[in-house]
């Protein structure tokens, strides 16, 4: 592999180009971030896919952080030029990208993670999640808890996809309270994705309105979500990474998605042959997660769920009903 030559071309795109594996193998993948890496939880866990994924099929790994919305463009095409076999994308700031892209290399083999693109040429897969599965989990706990018997949802905005956490949790929720009732609100506005402000303002109401545990899956705006939590008297169930450690005594679980798994299950698929392959994860392929399911680290989590027993027991009796298939969840993003 022309490794120098990757070298200098991240220098002076401005990107960081990460390599690991001492000795070139015959096949290479590269993980392409759409956002510096930093202390991202989430965009590091696609880094560890990568990693795992070279380690199981014994490939060469590199990883290019973007660092501004030209950087991506620029990062798949170094990718191409250094001849990866597969180049991973995780989200959908890639989506417009690998339509332009992939249909000019029709040698390279494309994953886009956590998003899908229609229209998708050969060489382009993807890697979604059940997100609706593990929301219904955050669901029935937050039903077993609630005093108020009121709780809420706030999403960023009101499109099918984001129904996935919305409607999943209050379904979770009627399954043990169906007395209870479930208050859903939406961030929107200029900039639904990244509003911290708004995301505060409609969990300060919904508190004010009664509910005392409410479910956040507003991306940027979470952390708005989190300091109302923080200054107010009800707890919160968040989405992706745990952020029990953030607000110790606040956060009862999280909805984890494992995007390193992702990686290593749909990029099998790709090395087997198959054309624009799409693999859906979610709790039984371990792509969808809780806290409460991990045996091994929920006691460290710092999750207020962990303070729960019989609230963690009946978590992953539901689960084990939904991975058996005795428990069927309709998707609410087609439902609608």
């Amino acid at each position: 592999m022309k490794f120098w030559k990757t070298w200098l071309m991240a220098g002076a795109l401005g990107v960081a180009a990460i390599t690991t594996g001492a000795k070139a193998a015959d096949k290479l993948f590269v993980y392409v971030s759409p956002d510096a890496i930093g202390v991202n939880a989430f965009l590091q866990m696609g880094k560890t896919g990568i990693e795992n994924a070279g380690k199981e099929y014994g490939a060469d790994v590199k990883t290019y952080e973007s660092k501004t919305a030209a950087d991506r463009l620029e990062n798949v095409n170094a990718a191409i030029n250094e001849g990866a076999d597969i180049v991973v994308l995780l989200g959908f700031e890639f989506n417009d990208i690998v339509k332009q892209v992939a249909p000019t290399a029709p040698d390279t083999q494309f994953l886009i993670v956590d998003q899908c693109v229609d229209e998708r040429p050969d060489n382009v897969h993807c890697a979604v999640f059940r997100e609706h599965e593990a929301s219904y989990l955050m669901g029935v706990a937050a039903g077993m808890l609630t005093k108020t018997k009121k709780v809420g949802v706030v999403g960023a905005l009101d499109i099918p996809f984001l129904h996935r956490y919305t409607d999943g949790y209050a379904e979770g929720v009627k399954s043990v309270a169906p007395d209870a009732t479930v208050d859903v609100r939406w961030v929107g506005g200029d900039n639904p994705f990244a509003d911290p402000v708004r995301a505060k303002e409609q969990a300060v109401a919904m508190n004010a309105a009664g509910s005392d545990l409410i479910f956040t899956a507003t991306a940027g705006g979470d952390y708005g979500v989190f300091e109302a939590a923080k200054d107010g008297n009800f707890q919160v169930f968040s989405v992706d990474v745990n952020h029990c450690p953030e607000l110790p005594g606040k956060m009862v679980d999280i909805t984890m998605k494992r995007v390193d798994n992702a990686m290593v299950q749909a990029i099998g698929n790709i090395l087997k042959g198959e054309k624009k392959t799409m693999a859906s994860l979610g709790l039984k392929e371990g792509g969808m997660a809780a806290i409460a399911l991990d045996k091994d680290g929920l006691a460290a989590s710092k999750c207020v769920v962990a303070d729960h027993p019989e609230v963690v027991d009946k978590m992953r009796s539901v689960a084990a009903s939904i991975i058996d298939g005795s428990l069927k969840l309709e998707d609410p993003m087609f439902a609608k």
